[in-house]
């Protein structure tokens, strides 16, 4: 074999990084979306596994195939899905909006779990509304002042005594934004974005693969 025939084969370590950057992404959506299945089929696995175990008893000849574990998960997983579209359905009425304030109420009584329950509504409900005097999106001086790291803004509070507007920035963290920082910072260090919240989510979990073609870095005045 000639020197430029051997020279332009590619090598077992390409070969391998190029077969592992091909399997990776793969990977990573089975990994989730098996764990979305097995979470949502494991709510309700603990009334659907006896049902069906009785029902394939019933019927041994016809529906003896109801037994078999993925069926199982899978009417778990069905029956979890229905369950929160009908809480969804009924939250839009007048008598599921009637269950969730009695619901509101008994938490509020329970001293941990009313702490929780409130912080994360509370947090789910500014994620869904139009920020205020800031942009939803921003970038922060963090870990320090020349890099930026995408975050939240989730509250504006003020300063004690000087009244200066201080920004509560939830940091999330890349692959999974359900954990991360938060930070306290003056709103007027805040870099301001246009992305919309799911543009920020789509950035972070992609670890920056899936992003716009520009980026605001540095603030207004700054050089």
């Amino acid at each position: 074999m000639s020197p430029d025939a051997s020279a332009h084969r590619p090598s077992v370590q390409k070969l391998f990084l190029t077969g592992l950057l091909t399997l990776l992404p793969i990977w990573l959506t089975w990994v989730v979306v098996k764990f979305v299945f097995v979470l949502l089929s494991g709510i309700s696995s603990p009334w659907v596994v006896p049902l069906s175990e009785r029902i394939a008893a019933s019927f041994p000849g016809y529906l003896y195939w109801v037994k078999a574990l993925w069926v199982q998960n899978t009417i778990a997983m069905i029956a979890t899905l229905a369950a929160i579209l009908l809480v969804g359905a009924l939250s839009r009425r007048v008598v599921g909006q009637r269950l969730l304030r009695w619901f509101e109420k008994v938490i509020a009584r329970i001293p941990l779990a009313n702490i929780i329950y409130t912080s994360a509504r509370k947090l789910l409900d500014i994620l869904q509304t139009q920020p205020g005097s800031t942009q939803r999106v921003v970038l922060i001086d963090f870990p320090h002042r020349d890099m930026k790291s995408v975050g939240l803004v989730t509250r504006v509070i003020r300063e004690h005594g000087s009244g200066r507007e201080l920004a509560a920035v939830y940091v999330p963290t890349t692959p999974n934004p359900t954990s991360g920082y938060l930070e306290i910072v003056p709103v007027e260090l805040l870099t301001p974005t246009d992305w919309t919240v799911d543009q920020a989510m789509s950035f972070i979990i992609s670890g920056g693969a899936v992003s716009p073609e520009t980026v605001p870095f540095t603030r207004a005045g700054e050089r």
